[in-house]
């Protein structure tokens, strides 16, 4: 019976290049060099020091535009709320989603029931697993998954006959 399952995972390596291409920008750049700007990652989460709410929504910028050269979906960033640190600066925690959490496992298994597609989907921890009959029943299944608005990017593996 063919199957596949759906994970989502962010490459570390990739966020870790986004990262230091930002610190690269900070130093270059004449609007934020000199300033406490300021990007760290530590295992799933990113930090983010500014002046002001305006660097702030600056560095979100050059974060997204670095993830994006680096091929990484920026819905794999989960923006926190901004709180002031020392020295009348922000900091922002930003944490990177690994994993399809509980929420969104379930949305995409109550979706495809109310389809009526003619696939199973079994929930495993941080994955699903989808089965069905026909190779064809599968690719439709990735197709119309594909189509809703996952706040989460989604990847389709172990795609087996």
């Amino acid at each position: 019976m063919p199957s596949f399952d759906i994970v989502s995972k962010t490459d570390l390596m990739e966020v870790d290049n986004a990262v230091n291409g930002v610190k690269r920008q900070i130093t270059q750049r004449f609007d934020l060099a000199g300033t406490k700007c300021a990007v760290e990652r530590s295992d799933n989460t990113l930090t983010i020091t500014a002046d002001d709410n305006m660097k702030l929504t600056q560095l979100h910028d050059l974060l997204r535009q670095n993830f994006a050269s680096r091929k990484v979906d920026a819905k794999a960033l989960d923006f926190g709320k901004a709180e002031n640190a020392s020295g009348d600066s922000l900091r922002q925690v930003v944490s990177i989603k690994q994993g399809v959490d509980a929420e969104l496992a379930r949305k995409i298994n109550k979706a495809v029931k109310g389809s009526k597609m003619k696939v199973q989907i079994s929930i495993k921890g941080s994955e699903l697993h989808v089965s069905g009959k026909k190779r064809d029943e599968l690719q439709e299944a990735i197709a119309f998954i594909k189509k809703m608005d996952n706040d989460q990017p989604l990847q389709y593996v172990n795609f087996r006959n």
